[in-house]
């Protein structure tokens, strides 16, 4: 009874603790399947296929039902409408089917806009999830960083405890002055604070992350891996899903011109009906019959609109090529500076990796000293101050480290 006591109670704990160690490629996957917007682009590119369907539908044959029903009465004294306009009345029910002519060029053409928006739309759809993994590594990557000064403010905070119980001791045999003890242990104190003050920070973060990713999560505990970024291939600017937007524009207007054209060209309906078309006025029983017959619509003046439209995709054109002259001259530009940022922030790193193997020998010897007496408080302050700054540099510089690299691999050669 108290095993299975016990395995209730902790259990549960341990799940939820489980639960909370997630990875970058978790939030990834969570963030690609909640999102609303990845989501409204698949919509659109079924709707597409059914806007497709439609346009094929259109150029089938249209059967509809008609049905007329007029009477016109003539009063006696001569008030009326005209029966010779009205024949007194007209009674029709009929069947009508009807048909469009089109060429194949102009429903290819129809077909080409669609299959082009389709493509945009994917393209689009493609550089949303870049900017939402971007988006998502850079909140994990912070939320991360967060976590890492939690650990490394606990381990200062344990190790300014352990110095502070020998001091305290020392303080109390009279080896050190009780100011020497207070100055010692207002640095204690200040750790503290940092402590509770990157915990707190860390939980905000950490929200932030689950909100980006639509995950509801409201425990306490939690870890995360080190995403360990690495390097992506980045690709030349002319195989980017960037610049295929580009080139996809300007196919779009290519064929918006061709959708122009077809528009002017002369238009043949092939219609047929039959049925019961009767003014009621002779042998009305006989009204039924059939016709068959075309409907053609030649354009011929509509105020140059035309060359209105041409001349406002020719404004168009020249808009999409400054948008892609400008791309082309800041792609190269962006990554290189992000490269050399990178190359910086490496460097630093190992600078600031040989100093706190200075620090980390400087307060081994100070500890020793303590022990003894035989050392300024104010030095050994000093030199845990010293300690702590480069522990914090060091962490500051690894998460810049991976923040360049994410931004760097927004650029990647394909994006999951």
């Amino acid at each position: 009874m108290k095993i299975a006591l016990f395995i209730l109670i902790v259990f549960p704990s341990y799940i939820c603790a489980i639960a909370q160690d997630h990875d970058l490629s978790y939030y990834l996957d969570q963030a690609r399947t909640n999102s609303p917007l990845l989501k409204d682009y698949q919509n659109q590119m079924l709707s597409l296929g059914l806007d497709s369907q439609m346009i094929r539908a259109s150029y089938k044959p249209q059967v509809v039902g008609l049905s007329n029903d007029l009477y016109a009465p003539t009063l006696n004294n001569g008030w009326g409408y005209d029966n010779a306009v009205t024949n007194g009345g007209q009674l029709t029910a009929q069947v009508q089917a009807s048909k469009s002519i089109v060429s194949r060029n102009n429903l290819a053409t129809q077909y080409q806009s669609i299959s082009l928006d389709k493509n945009s739309i994917g393209n689009t759809a493609a550089i949303a999830r870049r900017d939402l993994k971007k988006t998502v590594t850079a909140q994990y990557v912070l939320a991360y960083g967060d976590l890492t000064t939690v650990n490394f403010n606990k381990e200062s905070l344990d190790l300014l405890k352990k110095e502070e119980t020998i001091l305290k001791g020392l303080t109390e045999t009279n080896v050190y002055k009780q100011a020497d003890y207070l100055t010692f242990y207002v640095t204690l104190q200040q750790q503290q604070l940092l402590y509770r003050q990157s915990q707190i920070q860390f939980r905000n973060d950490l929200n932030t992350l689950n909100y980006l990713c639509g995950v509801v999560d409201t425990s306490e505990a939690a870890t995360l891996p080190d995403p360990q970024l690495r390097l992506s291939i980045i690709p030349d600017a002319y195989s980017s899903e960037f610049y295929r937007q580009f080139t996809i524009d300007s196919l779009k207007n290519l064929n918006q011109r061709s959708v122009i054209n077809y528009s002017y060209k002369p238009k043949l309906n092939v219609f047929a009906d039959a049925g019961y078309l009767s003014s009621l006025q002779y042998e009305a029983q006989k009204n039924f019959g059939t016709s068959i017959g075309l409907n053609l619509t030649v354009p011929i003046y509509d105020g140059k609109q035309k060359r209105l439209k041409f001349q406002k995709l020719d404004i168009a054109e020249r808009t999409r090529s400054d948008y892609r002259d400008f791309f082309l001259r800041q792609y190269g530009q962006q990554i290189a500076t992000l490269t050399r940022q990178l190359h910086a922030t490496e460097s630093l790193i190992e600078e600031i990796r040989g100093q706190i193997k200075y620090s980390n020998a400087l307060i081994d010897v100070n500890a020793k000293l303590l022990e003894t007496g035989n050392i300024r408080i104010t030095d050994l302050v000093i030199a845990i101050n010293t300690w702590l700054n480069a522990r914090n540099l060091l962490n500051q510089n690894y998460i810049n480290r991976l923040q360049i690299i994410n931004q760097i691999n927004y650029w990647e050669a394909q994006a999951q």
